[in-house]
């Protein structure tokens, strides 16, 4: 009896010792392919509408698996200086010292933190460090899918997330009060992502 149970004790030894390398392979890192992917952004303008935006030069990376739908990893670099509104007058004024201050502070940065599942969502808690300041911001999303093979042999997914960040909690105060007592510039900022990554060779 002990003799079998030694045997079921080593054989359980075994299945987890070479089981657990292959679980860690699985997770492979994916990089952003800016040039399907959009780094979004809108917020209230004089109360009636909404401006939205982008920014035009970002780098990024998630480290997942796509096939346990699991993630261990996610990083963003966003150049500031490539905000982009199609208003040449309003950008500039967005890359100035009343906004984001782009001379000073060129980049700012996402790293999650941890995240779970929710459904077919995920819901990550990352840091975003803006102006100097950094602060906590989820994002919400969902793996759209998969492409094991594109017509250049790269393995590709997509994902659409969103978030909200209050800009003033960076530091970013400017606006001008309106006559009915609104502002010319929101204070929340909603975040809109469409993000496509190619599995790294």
């Amino acid at each position: 009896m002990k003799l079998t149970i030694t045997r079921t004790l080593r054989a359980l030894l075994a299945v987890i010792i070479f089981a657990a390398p292959a679980a860690r392979a699985a997770t492979e890192r994916y990089n952003v392919d800016p040039d399907h992917s959009i780094v979004g952004f809108s917020v209230v303008h004089m109360v009636v509408s909404r401006t939205t935006g982008r920014f035009m030069d970002y780098n990024g990376f998630i480290e997942m698996d796509p096939e346990a739908k699991t993630v261990k990893a996610i990083e963003a670099v966003i150049q500031t200086a490539s905000v982009s509104t199609n208003h040449a007058k309003r950008d500039t004024h967005l890359k100035s010292p009343d906004f984001f201050n782009v001379e000073k502070f060129p980049t700012m940065t996402w790293k999650m933190k941890s995240y779970e599942k929710q459904g077919d969502k995920y819901v990550a808690k990352g840091d975003l460090a803006l102006l100097g300041v950094t602060k906590e911001v989820v994002l919400t999303g969902t793996l759209n899918g998969l492409v094991p093979k594109d017509f250049a042999g790269n393995t590709r997914a997509g994902f659409t997330a969103s978030g909200k960040i209050n800009r003033k909690d960076f530091g970013m105060n400017w606006s001008k009060s309106l006559d009915n007592g609104g502002l010319v510039v929101g204070d929340e900022v909603d975040i809109n992502l469409e993000i496509e990554v190619i599995k790294q060779k």
